[in-house]
């Protein structure tokens, strides 16, 4: 762990300006989109002109973009993420009050696709070119081929319509006045579709990249040693080319975090999960520039988060990452 130390310093030194980028350039981004906030509400009520132009001055639309991004930034320094137009409730209340459900669904959608897909990789990755290694092979590149609100929209079809297993999306049961356990396995129960749809594409990565690395792995010299020093096939397999085999799966552990956030949007917006994903596409539809800046800070949060906790997992499993802080 103290070897990981100077390591982690570093990132969150680098992750500073790198958050900073990130709000900065998502305004710009946000600022240069047709319409804005009262476009949207007058859309769904009608109105005037001058009705419009009431309503930008109460939420301080008729501002200059240089204005109002001085604000967000000065409230962002004093912790406050501002106020959200379209749920006329504070951003960090919203956003606080959605992010743990976006946290259990890809928390459980990255525990299922991380450990199944690295076992099943070792699995095909113990004998390679063996006609179970085919199999996976194949088998995990057409689920990777399958796109994530398509494989939902199977789910859904044939566990909760057809065959009536599961229910059909939400986060519970509405309603229910379930406490405790039968709270908790009513989640889980809404959970299992979106949580197999999120999960299962990066299983097929997770596999493929785990069966590549055994398979380069198997043909270093030190393997070759440990198998002439008569060590057993499983030996082998377990505890010295899966473990190297790992480092580069862990590294990508870190990268698809973002990329698992964005796939979180669709699967939340098919199962009608209330999570991040979701709110930023009611975000979306509203114009709400603030809220959308608070969800995109809280994501690239969220995403330094995963890939510090990375970094540990990797000194843990890499002697040599050393005092340098760095990956060699």
């Amino acid at each position: 762990m103290n070897r990981a130390l100077p390591l982690l310093r570093r990132r969150l030194l680098s992750s500073l300006p790198v958050l900073l980028i990130v709000v900065f350039g998502s305004f710009l981004l946000l600022e240069a989109a047709p319409g804005d906030a009262v476009d949207a509400y007058l859309v769904t009520i009608g109105g005037d002109a001058g009705l419009a132009a009431q309503l930008r001055q109460k939420w301080g639309l008729d501002q200059s973009a240089w204005a109002r991004f001085s604000a967000f930034a000065t409230a962002l320094a004093h912790g406050d993420l501002g106020w959200s137009v379209a749920f006329s409730r504070p951003i960090r209340d919203v956003i606080l009050e959605r992010l743990p459900n976006t946290l259990l669904l890809m928390g459980a959608a990255t525990a299922l696709s991380f450990g199944l897909g690295s076992l099943l990789g070792i699995v095909a990755g113990a004998r390679p070119g063996s006609i179970r290694d085919r199999a996976l092979s194949v088998a995990s590149l057409a689920l990777y081929a399958v796109p994530g609100f398509w494989l939902g929209l199977v789910l859904i079809v044939v566990f909760a319509i057809e065959l009536r297993w599961l229910p059909l999306g939400g986060i519970e049961t509405i309603a229910s006045s379930k406490t405790g356990l039968d709270r908790a396995l009513d989640i889980a129960r809404h959970l299992v579709l979106p949580v197999a749809a999120l999960g299962f594409i990066y299983l097929a990565l997770y596999l493929r990249v785990m069966r590549a690395g055994m398979a380069e792995v198997w043909r270093m010299d030190f393997v070759l040693a440990l198998r002439a020093r008569g060590l057993s096939r499983r030996r082998v397999v377990l505890a010295h080319v899966a473990r190297n085999a790992l480092l580069p799966l862990v590294t990508m552990l870190g990268l698809q975090s973002a990329a698992m956030l964005g796939g979180s949007v669709v699967i939340e917006s098919v199962f009608a999960v209330p999570g991040i994903g979701r709110l930023a596409h009611e975000a979306v539809a509203a114009r709400d520039v603030p809220l959308l800046l608070g969800i995109i800070l809280s994501s690239a949060v969220l995403v330094v988060i995963v890939n510090l906790l990375v970094d540990i997992a990797y000194a843990a499993l890499d002697p040599r990452v050393g005092a340098s802080g760095e990956r060699v």
